[in-house]
This record gives C-alpha cells, structure tokens and sequence, in this order.
C-alpha cells in the first residue's frame, strides 16, 4: 500500500502533535480489525509498518511435522524457507498479508487518520474552552431556538445560553454581539459543547474587572458576589490601600464606571458594600441603605439580630426581602431585622 502513508502519518504527527505511537497503535487496531472482518482470523495479528509506507499483516505460528490441522500452525518445510534455524514446535513470525490487502489497508487508514484528526481537534477544543471557565468572552448572535441563544465564538465554533443563564426581560437581536463567560465544556461525539452565561456572578465580577482598572490591577478586591440576574446585586470590595477609596473606584466618577456595567446588565441596580472584617460594620454596610441601630450577633447560630429605626425597616427588608436576602447571601450570615418599637416593647414586657 502506497498512497502516501507515511505521508500522511508525519504530518498529522507535525501538525496536530500525535505521537507517532500513539498514530501507529490506532491504525494497528484498525487494520487487524479489518483483516478479522474480511478474512476470519482469529490468531494472534500483528501490523509492520515499512519505511516505503506498506503494510504487512504478521502472525505467529507453530511449527509441525506433518499434516497441517489448523490456522496458526505451519509446515517445517515452509518454515524453513522464512528460517533455517527453526524446528518443529518453533513459534515463528509469518507474514499472511493477501495480495488484495492493500486496498482494505488503504481505505481503513485512510479512514483511521481522517478520524483522529477530528478527535484530536475536538480534544483541543475541549482542552482550550475548559481552560477559560469563567472567563469573559464576545460572541455574535446566531440564532434563537426555543429561548436558548446560539452565539458564534471568535473563532468560528458554536456556544449556548441556556434560558437559566439569561437575564430576565433582556432581549437581542440575530448578528448583535453578546458578552458572557463560559460556564461549562462537555464532549460529545460531535464535537464539545459550549455553555455561556450572563445570570452568574462571576459574570457580574468580570464585568467590573474590565470597567474597574483598580479592580483589573488588583488593587480593589472583589470579595463576594450576591445577585438576582436583572433585579438587584450587592458585591462587597475592598482595598488594602488606604489612599484608594474602593467603593468610590467602582462608581467612578459621577457614577460613569458603575453605569456601563448596569448598562450590561439590563439596567440590573447594584449596590456596591465596602467589606469589612468585622461582621457588624460588614453587615451594617451590606443594609445600606438602611443604617441599623442596633446589632447582636450570636455567634453559635452564625446569626445576626439587626434592630432598625421603624421608619427604615422597609427600607432595610427591601421589596419583597430581597435587600435584607441579598445582603445575608453577601456576609453569609442570617439576618433578622426587627423594628426598634417592637424591639422596646419587648425589653419592657421583659422577653
């Protein structure tokens, strides 16, 4: 067989880094599957590779005297002929490759390297996406199937937005290009598959990595992240710099950094909280706007009790607990919030 195989091996070895091994092991697997289809040999075979690109079938067979019974055994006389040192009861190496071999061998390592140049491109797929999960990545907008958005990455391969991972109420149009970061990466047999998300919030992280050059610098961390896709987020920063004022950094200047992301984000209100290691001033900043009186932390049942002004306690809850939800989910402490005349009433009725 001479079309070039050798060929071919070397530059698929060249251009998409398979070891030569690695190459010959699958078409070995290969060919000895196709001679036990089209001749039904069930010995022992082996697959020789010469220099010139052809293909040997090879097995190993028992030397007899005499009357030959079965498929793995050979005569003396036509061992002789491969060997002049062998005697009956040898095993020796015999080359069976039929002389119509050829075309079955050229068509299946043909088909052999087609196939693991596409598993190998589907592996470094794999690889390169896995390796960006949570990464900020722009695609285009191909099409919409049943609320799930198709997007067309930088280089041509499709990714989706599954319905869960949009922001609610946000709409685009087919072609417009669209920000996200990769959540996941599954193989399958077509090729990986490639989730994208704008309802996470490390998408709301990277965001402000890129509007934020203090937060790009690291020099405001971001130090956690609560957030309904759309609605209200709440994300904590902090800076170790006393010069540098964290909270002012991610508003910038009358409010021009803060409002590129909300723009992103469907008009999503986000409340930026200055972090703080103790768990009061923390919490009383993650409130805000409403501004607590009174605090009470019990330690044992990771709990804070939070007494508010009456005429604040809307405030505090927010509509429909979602200020006082949020901020619990951002300290990861419980959050009870009383008003402050329930609160005296209760001391006075001594509970």
């Amino acid at each position: 067989m001479k079309f070039n195989l050798q060929a071919s091996l070397m530059e698929l070895q060249k251009q998409r880094g398979i070891s030569a091994e690695e190459l010959f092991l699958t078409l070995e697997s290969a060919l000895v599957s196709a001679y036990r289809k089209n001749y039904d040999y069930n010995g022992e075979l082996m697959i020789e590779l010469a220099d010139d690109g052809s293909i040997a079938v090879m097995t190993y067979k028992t030397v007899i005297e005499g009357k030959i019974l079965a498929n793995d055994e050979i005569t003396l006389e036509d061992a002789k002929e491969i060997s002049d040192e062998v005697e009956s009861g040898d095993q020796i190496k015999v080359d069976i490759t039929p002389t119509q071999f050829g075309r079955v061998a050229a068509q299946t390592a043909k088909q052999v390297i087609v196939q693991k140049m596409h598993e190998v491109d589907r592996k470094q797929v794999y690889d390169r996406y896995s390796s960006r999960i949570h990464q900020l990545i722009v695609g285009k907008i191909q099409r919409f199937d049943k609320g799930i958005i198709l997007v067309e990455l930088e280089d041509g391969l499709d990714a989706v937005i599954p319905v869960k991972d949009q922001i609610p109420g946000q709409r685009f149009r087919q072609g417009e290009h669209i920000k996200a970061i990769i959540t996941e990466v599954k193989k399958n047999t077509k090729g990986p598959q490639i989730f994208l998300s704008r309802a996470h919030s490390i998408f709301l992280e990277r965001l402000f990595e890129q509007e934020i050059p203090e937060i790009s610098d690291k020099l405001v961390e971001v130090k956690n992240i609560a957030r309904e896709p759309g609605v209200r987020s709440k994300i904590a920063v902090y800076s170790a710099e006393d010069h540098i004022d964290a909270v002012g950094s991610c508003v910038g200047l009358r409010g021009s950094r803060i409002q590129v992301v909300v723009n992103e984000l469907h008009g999503e209100k986000i409340d930026i909280v200055k972090w703080n290691e103790d768990i009061k001033v923390y919490i009383a900043n993650a409130l805000s706007p409403a501004q607590p009186n009174k605090m009470e932390y019990q330690e044992e049942e990771h709990r804070m009790f939070v007494v508010c002004p009456d005429s604040q306690l809307s405030l505090a809850i927010g509509r429909e607990g979602q200020n006082v939800r949020l901020a619990a989910r951002l300290t990861k402490i419980k959050i009870d919030i009383v008003k402050e005349s329930d609160y005296v009433r209760s001391l006075q009725s001594g509970e």
